[in-house]
């Protein structure tokens, strides 16, 4: 198993739509942890290319991880909101994209990583079905389910994930949720550690941890309470080998309120409150990828013109406590203060 192979129990996470890329996974993963890249929003042939570079740049593992596709969106159910927020688009000077469904090249990103497979395949947004999971094992791939509830951690143990990713509610982006299910939003979702103690009873897998952790103390608190490795993505967002856009970045660094939102894509995700999120959210339709496809150019018109009040500013609640340090250096930096920390925990613990 991979885990048991790393030198560091850090692991990056996808950080899909532009933070991600060859340059970051490969230093987290020659660090001694485990970097991933992210297939979602790419073609097969571009997923490719940017296995190839990392691998130009690391001999150490590196994962890839995949969204898996919904269903589609009730027809019309993205309309509304379309008019709503055109206003915000013509004052950026530019249109609003056209509202689509697809399944991000579900098939032929299967069909690329069965023939060349990598060490790690994780899955985002649901379960592959127990035939996809099989595949990707025979070919040689560990399988990595993302779960937020106890629920979806079994239905993906029983499928036969191999490792399970526990995402808590402080993460930042996209909720990994089998379903984007709005009477579940209500109940905030399951904050890591509650999540963390549930998962572990119920399944027999190795588990990594993921939400709020930015600091060593944090991959300590995880490791404590039974996680074989702590997964960190915002923390990374202002690292140079990420593809972070300026304005991205300068939002992380600052202090900044998160909270989730439908607003920019269609689907639940946590950023740092803005104009956008904090005008749109009540409103947006669940319909992703349709919204996503219709905010893209809004979107992108924000981040050209370094507008934080545009931009999806995907982040944790954690995220003013992001550094701007090369990835290789965060590793060895959290492996460090996680000892310290965990040494003096013990500490703590009067002798019998």
């Amino acid at each position: 198993m991979i885990l048991d192979r790393l030198d560091a129990p850090i692991v990056l996470a996808p950080l899909a739509g532009g933070p991600s890329t060859p340059g970051l996974a490969a230093a987290v993963s020659s660090a001694g942890g485990l970097g991933f890249l992210a297939g979602g929003y790419l073609s097969a042939d571009a997923l490719a290319d940017r296995i190839a570079a990392a691998r130009e740049l690391t001999a150490a593992p590196i994962g890839v991880n995949l969204f898996v596709p919904g269903p589609p969106s009730p027809p019309g159910s993205v309309a509304d909101y379309a008019k709503r927020i055109a206003a915000a688009a013509a004052e950026a000077g530019t249109e609003l994209g056209n509202p689509r469904y697809d399944d991000d090249a579900w098939q032929a990103k299967l069909a690329l990583l069965t023939t060349d497979p990598p060490p790690v395949v994780s899955f985002t947004f649901g379960c592959p079905d127990p035939g996809v999971i099989g595949t990707l094992s025979d070919a040689g791939s560990e399988v990595w389910v993302t779960v937020t509830t106890p629920a979806e951690a079994e239905h993906a143990a029983s499928a036969g994930a191999n490792v399970l990713v526990a995402q808590g509610s402080e993460a930042g982006g996209h909720r990994g949720s089998f379903t984007d299910d709005p009477d579940a939003d209500a109940s905030g979702g399951y904050g890591l550690l509650s999540l963390l103690q549930l998962v572990l009873a119920r399944t027999g897998l190795p588990v990594v941890a993921a939400g709020g952790i930015t600091t060593g103390a944090a991959v300590a608190a995880v490791l404590a309470c039974g996680a074989r490795a702590a997964q960190l993505g915002t923390a990374f967002l202002r690292s140079p080998e990420a593809g972070t856009p300026q304005v991205h970045k300068d939002a992380v660094a600052a202090p900044g309120e998160t909270a989730m939102t439908r607003a920019f894509t269609g689907r639940l995700a946590r950023g740092i409150r803005n104009r956008f999120l904090d005008e749109h959210s009540q409103a947006a339709p669940v319909a992703y990828p349709d919204v996503h496809y219709l905010t893209a150019p809004l979107r992108a018109a924000g981040r050209s013109a370094g507008s934080p009040d545009l931009v999806n500013l995907w982040a944790g609640e954690t995220h003013e406590l992001a550094g701007a340090v090369p990835a290789a250096e965060l590793v060895t930096r959290l492996v460090a203060e996680a000892r310290s920390a965990l040494a003096a925990a013990a500490g703590r613990i009067p002798n019998a």
